[in-house]
């Protein structure tokens, strides 16, 4: 008998960047990543691809694999062909690792048909993206969003969710992408603990109920500390973002827009080098795939 599974899992931006402090925010978003998981009778060979981004690092998969085979005690049992599929670019701070871990290891879990609760599920990605180097924090907040949808506000130390926001009005997410890609795991954690204090007032923000002003002024602080222009967010409040600011440690801006403001905020970053993605505000968990 074949062991396959599919799964699918959404994308995430920043509202507040946990880097700094532990103390995180992130919003769920319609971009997607799907897995598809074969399990093979060769223990401990984990086989995977990239479609989307053939020349990307395949260590996240392999990691993400193992702990779930780890975790039933299965990992002298099966080994692995893995393939994802996404739209959300890698290495440009809009969570792919996160989104990629959450949907590899609901894929194992179909083809084992097995169910374990939302947040072991949750758990076994993160660990698998500390093992593969590919995040600092761990990225609790970005994986929960990206898990559960909506909006969460996390402790990333704690990996709990503190606040979890459903009742939000879809809005669109326009995304600039600028060229050239930026690994978290390089990013200088010193430089960023200087915000420390300040990020963790935007946390308190957040959690009262202001979480588009904490998303921008996030945003604001974080591109000051990591050498980006903040003009591309203030362009979009310029015209009538509801929200800006540098999603993870950059280089892309996301900004929350009403639907009547959206052609202006696209005008005014069509002037600049790089690509718009257009989606919005995603409301659906991450799921298994018939």
């Amino acid at each position: 008998m074949t062991l396959t599974g599919r799964a699918v899992a959404y994308g995430a931006i920043t509202v507040i960047n946990a880097i700094s402090c532990g103390l995180g925010a992130a919003l769920g978003v319609e971009l997607k990543t799907e897995a598809y998981v074969e399990l093979t009778d060769r223990p401990g060979r984990i086989e995977g691809k990239i479609l989307s981004d053939p020349g990307e690092s395949t260590i996240l998969i392999e990691k993400a694999v193992s702990k779930v085979l780890e975790y039933f005690g299965l990992q002298d049992e099966y080994g692995a062909y893995v393939e994802t599929r996404s739209n959300i670019p890698i290495a440009r701070g809009l969570k792919s690792s996160s989104v990629a871990a959450n949907a590899i290891v609901l894929a194992v879990l179909d083809a084992l048909e097995e169910e374990i609760d939302d947040m072991t599920i949750l758990n076994l990605g993160v660990d698998a993206a500390i093992d593969a180097g590919v995040t600092i924090t761990g990225a609790f907040d970005d994986a929960s969003a990206s898990y559960f949808g909506g909006l969460t506000i996390t402790d990333n130390r704690r990996r709990e969710i503190l606040k979890h926001i459903r009742d939000i009005k879809q809005y669109p997410v326009l995304i600039y992408v600028p060229e050239g890609k930026i690994y978290t795991s390089r990013s200088d954690v010193r430089r960023m603990r200087v915000i420390a204090d300040e990020v963790r007032a935007l946390h308190r923000m957040a959690l009262r109920g202001d979480y588009w002003q904490a998303m921008t002024l996030n945003g604001i602080i974080y591109s000051e500390i990591l050498g980006f222009d903040a003009g591309t967010a203030i362009d979009a409040l310029e015209n009538g973002a509801l929200a800006a600011g540098l999603s993870g440690t950059g280089p892309a801006v996301a900004a929350v827009v009403p639907e009547e403001n959206i052609d202006d905020v696209r005008e005014a970053w069509s002037k600049r080098e790089g690509r718009l993605i257009e989606t919005k505000i995603n409301l659906k968990k991450a799921h298994v795939l018939e």
